[in-house]
């Protein structure tokens, strides 16, 4: 009897982890519960949405009298800062000071992505089309950036574009004498290329390599044009890639902080260094954290765009994902 007792005892703790820790359906050998992912998730969470939750929440708050910090204090100031100002006398007025930082943060965001992704559509087409062997050497190549620093990468650039650098002196041989490359807003872009170029080129190639191009082959024996080609048949099938670059390179683009600062000599004027300007230098952290919030807003929009545009495209190539 009384092991029977302790045999039942050991069923129920056994049935009691089973409940918590498996499920209800047999697994296969070796996998295991949900419930031990659970973990992993729960940190996750708290170091990607928890900073975020915070920066949100500063958004809100009242900026002290005197120092850096915020008072915890619900107040929507920040927020009307960025839209409108007040005079000595108390007078509202619309502020375009900030809405311009950000449409120059946009526009040198969308014309960084626009030009990667039309620099790395023929050369990801261009990798597809060469032997597996070679298509490896060529995605090394093109990863090879990313093993130095950015830093590093972004003061190379300031060497190239200074008056002294190769570019002034092939000018100087030509005639032209030597140009103001350094410290412009074209600085700032071909810094963000440079940099966001990669990002466009393997999403690209990713798609274009399982690409079968006996299609194009066909194509061309049933009559088409080369441009028909390209149009209905190639660029249909890159889609997915091509939304995929957009996305990697838009969102980075639209923050970047370190390219403005150091090839745009501070001249240009984005919304990553407005708000670091807004934490150190003006201590005015409810301010950095709505401009934060409002970039992790346009963000997720891009974001939801990309994502929408991208899933239609892959649906329309024929490609799950």
């Amino acid at each position: 009897m009384r092991r029977a007792t302790e045999a039942s005892s050991r069923s129920k703790k056994t049935n009691t982890l089973r409940s918590l820790f498996g499920t209800p359906q047999r697994q296969r050998p070796g996998l295991l519960s949900h419930w031990y992912a659970w973990p992993a998730v729960i940190v996750g969470l708290i170091f990607t949405l928890g900073p975020i939750g915070v920066i949100i929440a500063f958004s809100f708050m009242s900026r002290p009298e005197s120092g850096g910090g915020v008072v915890f204090k619900f107040s929507t100031d920040a927020y009307e800062s960025l839209l409108f100002s007040r005079d000595f006398s108390n007078v509202v007025s619309f502020d375009w000071r900030y809405v311009q930082v950000l449409g120059t943060s946009l526009w040198q965001a969308l014309l960084t992505t626009a030009v990667c992704i039309a620099l790395s559509f023929p050369i990801a087409l261009w990798m597809s089309l060469k032997k597996p062997r070679v298509q490896q050497m060529l995605v090394l190549a093109v990863t090879i950036p990313f093993w130095t620093n950015e830093l590093v990468r972004t003061y190379a650039w300031m060497l190239i574009l200074n008056q002294n650098g190769p570019i002034n002196g092939l000018l100087r041989l030509l005639g032209f004498g030597s140009q103001q490359l350094l410290y412009t807003q074209s600085a700032s872009v071909i810094g963000l290329i440079y940099t966001f170029l990669p990002f466009a080129i393997l999403p690209m190639y990713s798609t274009m390599s399982g690409f079968d191009f006996r299609l194009v082959e066909a194509a061309y024996d049933l009559g088409a044009h080369k441009l028909t080609v390209m149009r209905r048949i190639i660029l249909r099938a890159a889609r997915p890639g091509i939304m995929s670059g957009i996305s990697l390179c838009f969102i980075p683009a639209f923050g970047a902080y370190l390219q403005p600062v150091l090839l745009g000599g501070g001249r240009v004027l984005m919304v990553g260094n407005l708000i670091a300007s807004e934490f150190s230098e003006a201590r005015n952290w409810p301010l950095g954290a709505s401009l934060s919030t409002a970039i992790l807003a346009i963000t997720l929009i891009g974001m939801a765009i990309a994502t929408y545009m991208g899933g239609r495209a892959s649906r329309r190539a024929g490609i799950t994902i």
